[in-house]
């Protein structure tokens, strides 16, 4: 007991009284600081006061497909921060390649009496993955946020980024410089922000006339080594222009090109998502299209705060604009005879 007491007052910064008040029930001390000492309870992994156990923890749970995208880190702090300013406690849930799962992560949290979940990308986009911990949440009544585009059915209050004003950005800066032979390189089949993407570039290819190839559309895991793979199928099919779901999509993107001889942007121009760290840095630095993280995040937080309070919270989608950052990695193309003739759709 008295192990514990020390460690929880340290962690909160308040003398081992305090913490041995809030435990007892004992009057006199601030409710700040009674959530604080809780909060630090759960942290530490001791149990509550059986007294104190129906109450709901100040933890939420921050759950993230990966941290070797810069974006997720980058929702991360400012989800993080955000939380931290409505005195609440992120729980960060990252995983990982035959680790713990998204659902096994969900049973942890309400294990745990989480306030609330913000995903940041999960299964959730993915049509044709497992969705019953989202049924899970749903029946205790945790209030839930979801970041980018979602399935239809889970009636989760959702913040994504517009995946169709973001592909018109990147396509029409393309068309601008010359380019009509361009492919994309999207997640799979079923996942949803990348049906939005796919849906948005045929549509512009007809607006123009024509229409998008299918073999101009590759599909890829997430990763680096997904963006090298595909965009090397692409430009075995002629493509010079190549709009890609993800910046590290794109840096693939580029090694590929560049492990072919092909200059970039002299040859082949590469189009990110996200604006994510260091993008400014690389050789050359990555024109991309960027996810407004800031508003984004916040946004999410302060709907998930809405309903932790008890307060209605609109289930439509808020969509953010996003904003083409032109860089290095675009330009027009060598006016090649194949070039000037081709309209890059039929």
């Amino acid at each position: 007991m008295t192990r514990r007491l020390a460690q929880v007052a340290q962690k909160v910064g308040v003398s081992e009284a305090t913490v041995s008040r809030v435990l007892n029930g004992k009057p006199g001390v601030s409710e700040a600081t009674r959530q604080s000492v809780l909060s630090a309870l759960d942290v530490l992994g001791y149990e509550r006061p059986t007294q104190l156990r129906g109450e709901r923890a100040r933890l939420v749970g921050l759950v993230l497909p990966e941290l070797q995208n810069p974006i997720f880190p980058a929702f991360a702090e400012v989800i993080g921060g955000a939380l931290a300013q409505q005195g609440l406690t992120p729980v960060l849930c990252t995983q990982t390649k035959g680790g713990v799962s998204e659902a096994d992560y969900v049973e942890l949290l309400l294990q745990q009496q989480v306030s609330g979940v913000v995903f940041a990308g999960g299964l959730y986009a993915q049509a044709e993955a497992p969705h019953a911990h989202y049924r899970r949440l749903a029946e205790r009544n945790i209030p839930v946020v979801l970041i980018n585009a979602a399935i239809e059915r889970l009636g989760f209050p959702r913040v994504s980024c517009d995946d169709a004003v973001a592909v018109e950005q990147a396509w029409r800066h393309l068309t601008s410089l010359g380019h009509r032979r361009i492919g994309l390189i999207l997640g799979p089949d079923d996942h949803q922000p990348s049906r939005r993407k796919l849906a948005t570039a045929r549509a512009l290819a007809a607006a123009a006339g024509g229409e998008l190839p299918e073999e101009h559309v590759v599909r890829a895991m997430f990763s680096l080594e997904g963006g090298q793979a595909a965009a090397g199928r692409l430009l075995e099919r002629g493509v010079t222009g190549v709009v890609c779901a993800s910046d590290p999509l794109a840096l693939g993107a580029v090694r590929a090109a560049r492990r072919r001889g092909l200059a970039v942007p002299g040859e082949v121009s590469v189009v990110g998502y996200d604006d994510s760290a260091f993008m400014n840095c690389t050789a050359p630095p990555l024109t991309t299209v960027r996810q407004p993280i800031e508003a984004m995040g916040r946004a999410a937080v302060d709907l998930l705060c809405a309903q932790i309070q008890g307060g209605a919270v609109p289930l439509e989608e808020l969509l953010f604009e996003p904003e083409l950052v032109v860089r290095g990695s675009t330009g027009q193309p060598r006016p090649e005879a194949g070039e000037r003739g081709d309209s890059g759709v039929r």
